[in-house]
């Protein structure tokens, strides 16, 4: 087996963090959780299935996902969400890759989207590429607070999947846009971002045309409607949700 550390960063994952592990254990001979202190049984689960736990407020997504890392006894990292599985052809394919001879920094993988049981391909919901498979001594995460990714040169993309288990439903979907924008508009604010009046509507304007036009939403039925909808509604709400944050900071002073 090669020696693999998986990290998952979680927050109120109890649904989640059980299938996830168990998905992952034949790939690895270590898994670190990085929980941002959940107030449901994610810790417990997580600790039970034999995974490392290790608590902090949340400090951002690559901040989050790259703590971890610290802890990890092998220098090849697997980083998965806790709402992710490996399917069986990922895990072979991973088992059949020689870690300790390759000239590669990092694989990538790309990711089956789900709503529900329903795999959303639409909108660039497919393939939706992400670098998960990384040796810490050359890559690590960007310092990003949202929409982190692993910075790596030489990457080598893979033919199986990460399945996603985006929202459990769309009215799951839109009540994850509420809490997502939310935490969106935080990482803007930290990284002194700052928006007019007009910044929502320009970024969701930007949003529909890259979602419906470039991405080809227009000729993917009523799936690339509902990714492109959604998509603005998130920009949206990120940005007036920072022009709240900015307006509290005005009343504070």
């Amino acid at each position: 087996m090669n020696k693999i550390t998986v990290t998952i960063i979680t927050l109120n994952e109890e649904y989640n963090i059980k299938n996830c592990i168990e998905s992952v254990v034949k790939i690895c001979d270590e898994v670190i959780v990085v929980d941002s202190k959940s107030t449901d049984d994610t810790v417990k689960i997580a600790k039970s299935m034999g995974a490392k736990v290790y608590v902090q407020k949340y400090q951002g997504d690559g901040p989050q996902k790259q703590f971890g890392v610290q802890y990890a006894k092998n220098n090849w990292i697997l980083s998965i969400d806790a709402d992710e599985r490996l399917d069986q052809d990922m895990v072979a394919e991973i088992q059949n890759i020689d870690l300790i001879k390759n000239e590669y920094d990092a694989y990538s993988f790309a990711r089956k989207n789900f709503v529900g049981k329903k795999w959303i391909k639409a909108a660039g919901f497919y393939p939706d590429n992400v670098i998960r498979l990384y040796n810490k001594k050359t890559c690590q995460y960007s310092d990003k607070k949202s929409h982190s990714f692993v910075q790596a040169d030489r990457v080598k993309k893979l033919n199986s999947h990460i399945i996603h288990y985006t929202y459990l439903s769309y009215q799951n979907w839109i009540e994850r846009i509420n809490t997502l924008s939310t935490r969106d508009a935080w990482a803007m604010q930290q990284k002194g971002v700052r928006a007019s009046k007009a910044t929502p509507i320009i970024h969701s304007i930007v949003a529909f045309l890259r979602k419906y036009i470039f991405k080809g939403g227009i000729f993917q039925g009523l799936d690339g409607a509902t990714v492109t909808i959604t998509t603005v509604f998130h920009v949206y709400m990120k940005y007036i949700k920072l022009l709240e944050l900015q307006e509290n900071e005005k009343t504070t002073k």
